[in-house]
């Protein structure tokens, strides 16, 4: 028997195709479970029928789908990243970077349609393909431009671990010196006020013998 397929069933057709099967497994299972109806002169017309409506709305589809991919072949996406030496990349371009650049444009693209094989990692110009529809593929303008990273101009002394105790270090024995200097000097007082302190008695003595003289 013949019958339109009502979907796409494997190893047997696509959707709308006539295919002719065994009675059994046409009457039997494509027709019960609805993957298939009879091949009559009246379902014959009303597939064809909406088989052409179905190439129209794809037809419309991709129509639509290649306005988009030329509005984003129009668009000219430029990435600044900061460099090292050799111009080596802090960092990278990543299909999430692509598509928010392309949304901030005015545009709208899923991140998993931008066909990137591997994060940008170096300056230069690239062509990235956005798959938009099964048959229709955008090329986006990318540029990835290079910032600079300057080394930061500092004192080696204050940035210098070592160099900061090796001179406080140095400044230790000369705060010792001064700190040992008190006891020495008041140790030279000492004696002097002990040779004043012991010109009392005599000056005492003198004067008695002055008294008992008279």
């Amino acid at each position: 028997m013949k019958v339109i397929l009502r979907e796409e069933v494997e190893n047997l057709g696509d959707m709308g195709d006539l295919v002719e099967v065994a009675n059994g497994y046409g009457r039997n299972f494509l027709i019960p479970q609805g993957l298939a109806v009879q091949a009559t002169n009246r379902n014959v017309k009303a597939m064809e029928h909406e088989k052409r409506l179905q190439a129209q709305r794809l037809q419309k589809l991709k129509g639509a789908a290649e306005e988009f991919a030329a509005r984003l072949e129009k668009l000219s996406l430029r990435f600044k990243k900061k460099v090292g030496e050799s111009d080596r990349l802090f960092g990278s371009v990543t299909s999430q970077e692509i598509a928010e650049a392309v949304q901030a444009a005015g545009e709208k693209v899923d991140r998993r349609k931008i066909q990137l094989e591997a994060p940008i990692k170096v300056l230069g110009e690239f062509k990235v393909p956005v798959k938009v529809h099964p048959e229709v593929t955008a090329e986006l303008s990318v540029t990835v431009d290079g910032e600079r990273v300057q080394a930061e101009e500092t004192d080696p002394a204050e940035t210098s671990p070592e160099k900061a105790p090796a001179a406080e270090a140095q400044a230790d024995p000369a705060g010792e010196a001064e700190a040992g200097e008190g006891p020495s000097e008041t140790g030279d007082a000492d004696p002097a006020g002990e040779e004043e302190a012991g010109e009392d008695p005599s000056e005492a003595g003198d004067a008695k013998s002055v008294e008992e003289n008279e």
